[in-house]
């Protein structure tokens, strides 16, 4: 394995092949072949080119535009930040985004370090993010230079942040790459949709408080530190430069050509770490195993029900933590009901009800219960002989939803109205979100029994099987119509009895409608499971 370190010596006289010309080559490659022989990835594909490149295009103007605002340095040198920020995290949730470039997959070959990271890093600006990238440098730029040394730094400091980013994105990504091919790493990505939807909210709230409080100006103490730290410091140079702090433009320099420098250093060695120590996997199945403590039915577990009905809410609970699909779901449900009702209880527009739209993510999850099973719903289908076998199946089911939605429904209820200052609102904006609840596992169980459908195991983003997208949607929106209608005699009785002192009975019958409403659902589902158990895993097996 020291395929890292030690390359056949060449005969004297004869040329060293460069590998630089070889990956740019393998990479333009493996991007048209990548496009052949399927229509919808062509689509995407240059879809997300004609999106980047339109992107790109008002970026620039926009950036370009703010050339002699006074606070033009704030904004470029702080969105470089962000820009790199982006470039730093990106490959630890998009692992699979530059499959193409895996140094793992190079270890077999006789390759040194030093003209592998070269190689890695030029290939590495062939694509869609370093286009945007380049022409996001460009425009900054363009904003700050003025005069002679303004150019010359502009010059300068475009291909600096370009290689920073590039060479900050393939350092992290090459000191994680053990991980990022594991299933830990694999389960990073699923914190992608709650890094965006919690990114877009502070965002927005940061913006309204910004322009609320003194527009740009508050921007100036954070880009006077910002300015300083590579790569944002390539653009700081540039407006250093042009405002004649020449000694200042030299610092920032040298602190950009230094961190690039460091930073290849260190993508050099752990490049070498990676192609020259085994793989964790292997190290530890060389390992004997350990005596388990426990069975699989131990510590929390034992506390479930001894019998059908615990070993399928066993098996649901289960399935929430390690099935990637499952725990996608449950993971941007969780995140999503909370941050909107406290993102607009923070921007003063919030309200107590807004912990229905936590459980309504949650009772989402009871929809096409069976298709993530997918084609192990036979073993499922195997245990059912009868109405009463499929009932038992979904109660669990349900049951396990609610272990995790009811508890979760209390604490966004409970954090919103200490948020809004509404606490005599609670009792009832908890007993709707119940009520919702039960509505919705009513629906749930329905449309698992009349429209399933299959999840594909393979595609990060793919969750229904070609040709059943309308089943999805025809479940997901008439269940949530049905569900809004279940629940309209308690949705009035909470407008007839808002205010009022006697609001607190909303939260008694919220749940006794909420139960009421779901046992109801669960027993007329449960004939047609029994009856088209065939039918259902014909069609989640799909995928």
């Amino acid at each position: 394995m020291s395929t890292a370190t030690a390359a056949p010596s060449t005969p004297s006289g004869t040329a060293t092949v460069s590998l630089t010309p070889i990956f740019v080559q393998l990479k333009l490659s493996l991007l048209k072949n990548g496009l052949k022989g399927s229509s919808k990835r062509k689509a995407a594909y240059f879809g997300a080119l004609a999106f980047a490149l339109v992107a790109a295009f008002f970026v620039t103007l926009s950036l370009a535009l703010l050339r002699g605002n006074a606070h033009a340095s704030a904004v470029v040198v702080l969105l470089a930040a962000v820009l790199a920020l982006g470039w730093t995290f990106m490959p630890l949730f998009f692992p699979t985004g530059d499959e193409t470039l895996d140094p793992s997959r190079l270890v077999m070959l006789p390759l040194r370090p030093r003209p592998l990271v070269r190689a890695l890093l030029v290939s590495s600006l062939v694509g869609i993010g370093p286009l945007f990238t380049l022409c996001l440098a460009i425009g900054s730029a363009i904003a700050l230079a003025h005069g002679a040394a303004g150019a010359v730094a502009a010059v300068l400091a475009v291909p600096l942040l370009l290689l920073g980013c590039v060479a900050l994105a393939r350092a992290v990504a090459t000191a994680n790459v053990r991980l990022l091919t594991s299933r830990k790493g694999r389960d990073l990505a699923l914190l992608s949709g709650l890094l965006i939807a919690v990114g877009a909210q502070v965002a927005n709230f940061a913006g309204q408080r910004l322009f609320q409080s003194g527009g740009l100006e508050k921007l100036q103490p954070a880009e006077e530190i910002v300015r300083w730290l590579p790569p944002a410091s390539a653009i700081g140079m540039v407006d250093s430069a042009s405002e004649g702090s020449y000694g200042m433009a030299a610092g920032q320099l040298l602190v950009t050509l230094a961190a690039l420098a460091l930073l290849l250093w260190f993508w050099e060695r752990s490049l070498t770490k990676l192609m020259v120590t085994p793989d964790g996997s292997t190290i530890a199945a060389a390992k004997p195993k350990k005596e388990r403590g426990a069975g699989a039915g131990g510590g929390l577990w034992s506390l479930l029900p001894d019998d059908r009905t615990g070993a399928s809410m066993q098996r649901s609970l289960r399935y929430i933590v390690r099935d990637p699909k499952t725990k996608a779901a449950w993971v941007s449900a969780l995140a999503i009901g909370l941050i909107i009702p406290v993102a607009n209880a923070l921007q003063g527009q919030g309200s107590v009800y807004l912990a229905c739209f936590g459980s309504g993510m949650i009772g989402v999850q009871m929809y096409n219960q069976f298709g993530q099973d997918t084609s192990a719903f036979w073993m499922v289908a195997q245990t059912i002989s009868g109405p009463r076998d499929a009932y038992e199946e979904l109660r669990a089911r349900a049951l396990a939803l609610a272990l995790v939605t009811v508890p979760y429904t209390a604490v966004v209820a409970v954090v919103t109205a200490a948020l809004v200052g509404d606490w005599p609102g609670l009792p009832s904006a908890l007993g709707l979100a119940l009520a919702l609840l039960g509505s919705m596992l009513c629906t749930g169980a329905l449309a698992s029994a009349r429209f399933p459908y299959s999840i594909p195991t393979d595609g990060a983003f793919k969750n229904v099987a070609p040709g059943q997208g309308a089943l999805a949607w025809m479940g997901i929106f008439g269940g949530l119509f049905a569900s809004a209608l279940i629940c309209s005699p308690v949705i009035v009785l909470t407008v007839v009895l808002h205010g009022s002192a006697t609001a607190w009975i909303l939260l008694p019958a919220g749940v006794a409608w909420g139960t009421l409403a779901a046992w109801a659902g669960l027993r007329l589902a449960a004939p047609t499971v029994a009856r088209k158990l065939p039918e259902i895993l014909m069609a989640v097996s799909k995928g």
